[in-house]
């Protein structure tokens, strides 16, 4: 049977390029049997953990928001999928806020987190992952990975700034689709 999956997609343009990579991972995950279900964080009302610590108590996060419906999810989903933009240095404010609310799971150890794969895809505007920032994108998943105790399944990543540019990137389209292949049986 294939693998529930979560595609996270932290880009405010919806056809952005890394929307593009998901949806190609999205389709080789389909091809390899998966449920896929992509959702669009931008235009969701998730706001900033407020650091209250009432999730503590083990009753979930507090604030009653968009996130709330993205709980459940997370928790069902075998494999969870971040595909965002670098902006100044880091994940696109969507996806950091989608990121830290995760914090809620603490209470329970983490255990909600726990057990599942997780892969990246990321593109970004200089031709340097460094002088991009997409090495900090990169170094906070690998580290929350790490965290979790949890399996990296693969990462595509890539120079893309303008609309259109992932599909004058047909090596990078594959990889992703290849890797959605990989994510659907694994």
């Amino acid at each position: 049977m294939g693998k529930n999956i979560l595609i996270l997609k932290g880009s405010p343009r919806e056809k952005g390029n890394s929307s593009v990579l998901a949806d190609r991972l999205a389709a080789g995950a389909k091809a390899g049997g998966a449920k896929v279900e992509s959702i669009y964080l931008h235009g969701l009302d998730i706001r900033a953990c407020d650091a209250c610590d009432l999730c503590e108590q083990g009753n979930g996060c507090v604030i009653n928001d968009d996130m709330q419906d993205l709980y459940p999810k997370v928790e069902a989903a075998d494999v969870i999928v971040l595909a965002s933009p670098v902006y100044w240095f880091t994940f696109s404010a969507q996806m950091k806020l989608f990121i830290d609310r995760c914090y809620a799971y603490q209470a329970n150890d983490w255990r909600e987190m726990q057990g599942k794969k997780y892969a990246l895809i990321l593109t970004y505007g200089d031709s340097d992952l460094y002088t991009s920032g997409g090495i900090n994108a990169i170094s906070t998943f690998e580290t929350m990975c790490r965290f979790l105790n949890a399996e990296i399944a693969g990462m595509v990543y890539g120079t893309m700034s303008d609309v259109g540019d992932a599909e004058k990137q047909p090596e990078l389209i594959e990889q992703a689709y290849k890797l959605g292949q990989k994510l659907g049986v694994a």
